[in-house]
């Protein structure tokens, strides 16, 4: 479809360029039909909570997403070979529920206002839309953490053989007010869909195409710059797949060289950011404690009420550090005051911002230094919640390592000074919705 003036960046735009798409959508968007076929964000669904989507109904996004494949014994290539039979598999999915009329194609291209209410909070709002690439060296997008070289091929796979946008990134922009006018307006009427997910946060979607306000939407857009909050290695993939010639249609709206993202201001109405913890297997709390003792103070701290779970959630939601919380899920430990030694394992050429992390001291310090553990996912394992890293040190004979959240200018900070977080530091919350909407390449 040729641009319009409605979809056309300012020509002389150094920041988002966005434009509006022909999504495609669950043909019954009824709230109870997407609540069965809706998931959370594919790195945040386990095996088991896989298995449970899948089972919950015929068509839930998770067969997309995280498609699942018969392990073939003696497979040469790996896990390449797997991501590749994986995304086959996907694309196969796509083209029968596309057949079948599971899923239909928008007429008109539109961007789409998009909120997420979680209980007892102020409403988080933003928009979808397709978001242009940068070329190298631009601000416009800011990555903040690295990434692992072998997700980054598997989703770069999935692209290449669905050619769609499945599941969207997360930007947190430059607050705008007019970006934050025209998004009030757009609320104002009935949304459509609206569904809740399991944790009770309510998805609401308004499809916005009048002219007039695309076109002054993606001017107002054009003029913020953007840090990745969520989708670091999707946005990655989309890179390669540029990086690898993927033209899906010819002409300036093919998709090619564009990402599905939502787009949240920074600040009033945006995202809040939550730490990500780790855990180390194979660790035994004594010999960690141990360890740490050669750089920090070391103070084992007594469970309010032997609940341990509720002293770790006290712990990292009130201020303070350079100081971590270990435990394996029976005693319960503060690591505190690193020494002079121990913080010098950070690299002093480094960025303040970056140095002044505690994920850093953590990583570069402690598991890799104290601890001599390789910073790699089989090594150290992250945990989105306190649950889960209790959860995990238990069932892996090791310690949860638990950290307290960055400001959501601190991760700004660290992208603007060209630095990276190790991977999996931050959890931008609430989460947007797989399934809702998703962003065919071309027409």
């Amino acid at each position: 479809m040729p641009s319009t003036s409605a979809d056309a960046p300012p020509p002389d735009a150094t920041g988002l360029d966005v434009r509006p798409f022909r999504a495609l959508t669950y043909r019954d968007h009824t709230p109870e039909h997407l609540a069965r076929v809706s998931s959370p964000a594919y790195d945040l669904v386990t095996a088991a909570g896989r298995d449970r989507l899948a089972a919950a109904d015929p068509h839930n996004i998770v067969r997309l997403i995280l498609p699942h494949v018969d392990p073939a014994p003696g497979e040469p290539g790996g896990r390449s070979a797997r991501d590749r039979r994986s995304a086959e598999a996907a694309a196969g999915t796509l083209h029968s529920w596309l057949d079948q009329g599971v899923l239909v194609r928008d007429d008109v291209p539109a961007l789409w206002r998009y909120e997420m209410a979680a209980p007892g909070t102020e409403p988080t709002t933003g928009w979808l839309g397709a978001v242009t690439l940068p070329p190298a060296g631009s601000s416009a997008v800011l990555p903040h953490e690295d990434t692992f070289a072998p997700a980054v091929a598997g989703r770069t796979a999935l692209l290449a053989a669905t050619h769609t946008d499945l599941e969207p990134i997360v930007l947190a922009h430059d607050p705008d007010p007019a970006v934050a006018e025209l998004t009030r307006q757009a609320g104002l009427g009935p949304p459509a869909p609206e569904v809740a997910d399991p944790d009770g946060v309510v998805h609401r979607l308004w499809r916005v195409t009048d002219p007039a306000t695309l076109h002054r939407l993606t001017r107002a857009l054009a003029g913020t710059r953007a840090v990745i909050a969520d989708g670091h290695h999707r946005f990655a993939a989309a890179r390669e797949h540029v990086a690898a010639g993927h033209l899906d249609a010819p002409g300036e709206d093919s998709g090619h060289g564009r990402v599905l993202a939502l787009l949240t201001p920074m600040g009033p109405g945006g995202l809040q950011v939550r730490a990500i913890h780790r855990v180390v297997p194979d660790l035994p709390l004594t010999d960690a404690l141990s360890l740490a003792g050669a750089g920090f103070r070391v103070t084992e701290v007594e469970p309010v009420h032997g609940d341990v779970r509720a002293t770790a959630m006290a712990w990292t939601t009130r201020p303070g550090g350079p100081a971590f919380l270990v435990t394996d899920g029976v005693r319960v430990a503060e690591l505190a005051e690193p020494s002079p030694q121990l913080q010098a394992a950070v690299p002093a050429e480094a960025p303040a911002a970056w140095r002044g992390l505690d994920v850093v001291l953590a990583h570069a310090a402690l598991i890799t230094g104290l601890w001599g553990r390789d910073d790699d996912p089989a090594s150290v394992l992250v945990a989105h919640d306190v649950d889960e890293a209790l959860r995990l040190a238990e069932e892996r004979a090791g310690v949860a390592l638990l950290l307290r959240s960055p400001s959501p200018s601190d991760v700004a900070a660290v992208a603007r000074a060209g630095a990276r977080m190790p991977r999996k530091s931050t959890l931008f919350v609430p989460k947007p919705r797989t399934g809702l909407v998703l962003r065919p390449h071309g027409d």
